[in-house]
């Protein structure tokens, strides 16, 4: 039955998908065989994946949301996840939304060298403009992937302005959605976010996104690649990991009748 407004929605962030996880990264890259259980289990249990102007509409009361709706994010760009994660998605009739880096599009993840040393390839702008004729959403990134909070007015421009500038003219369609990078943001960038257009901004605090949650700060479930099956289950249903919900569980913040009973 279609919710009006919606509970809280898992909006789930993903940023690399492969079957051979680079070393250095494999905490945020979810192997290709994992990804398509997630996958399976979402349709096997009725969730319905939906865009954010889906969601915006829901939350400014001019929608309905669908029983467990969900939607699924992959931050960065990368070509694995157009390789590898898309087939899967369109096998399971599931839409999800791809958060692009506007100044590094066909070339690597140049952000990721100084601190991982290693960089990984990210998408071109003709797989970009198939994703979304295809009917997948693309969202900003930035420009170059700098952490937001601190930045000076006018390089907030650049890295938000620019970015939706940039992929508006080359997608030929609006973007109204971000995610900040490292999920860096305060009170400046959020005013910046908001001067440069943007509807929705995606953050890295933890936990689903509650009715309450604010537009350009909403509240994500980091997918991990150590995640088991079960993992990914309780994260949907509570927005933390299964030892996560055990330790609030001993720790007396939830019920056990409200862990088993999700």
């Amino acid at each position: 039955m279609p919710m009006r407004g919606g509970g809280p929605v898992p909006i789930l962030m993903y940023h690399e998908v492969s079957p051979s996880p680079h070393p250095a990264f494999r905490r945020y890259t979810v192997t290709v065989r994992n990804f398509t259980r997630q996958m399976r289990w979402l349709a096997a249990f009725g969730y319905h994946a939906i865009d954010m102007d889906t969601l915006l509409r829901a939350r400014q009361g001019q929608t309905s949301l669908p029983k467990r709706p969900v939607v699924i994010t992959f931050d960065d760009g990368f070509q694995g996840c157009a390789e590898h994660a898309v087939p899967v998605l369109r096998a399971h009739r599931l839409t999800a939304v791809f958060y692009l880096v506007a100044g590094v599009m066909g070339a690597t993840s140049r952000w990721l060298g100084p601190e991982l040393g290693m960089e990984l390839p990210v998408m071109s702008w003709d797989t970009a403009r198939a994703l979304a004729a295809g009917g997948f959403s693309c969202g900003a990134h930035s420009m170059t992937h700098p952490r937001l909070a601190g930045l000076d007015s006018a390089r907030l421009g650049t890295e938000l302005g620019d970015a939706r500038r940039r992929l508006e003219d080359e997608l030929g369609r609006p973007v109204l959605h971000l995610a900040y990078p490292y999920g860096s943001f305060d009170p400046t960038v959020r005013a910046a976010a908001a001067d440069a257009g943007y509807l929705t901004a995606c953050s890295t605090r933890p936990g689903r996104s509650g009715t309450d949650d604010d537009l350009l700060g909403l509240h994500r479930v980091t997918v991990y690649g150590h995640d088991s099956l079960l993992d990914f289950a309780s994260r949907l249903q509570s927005g933390v990991s299964l030892r996560q919900r055990l330790g609030q569980v001993l720790g007396g913040r939830v019920a056990p009748t409200e862990l088993a009973g999700s």
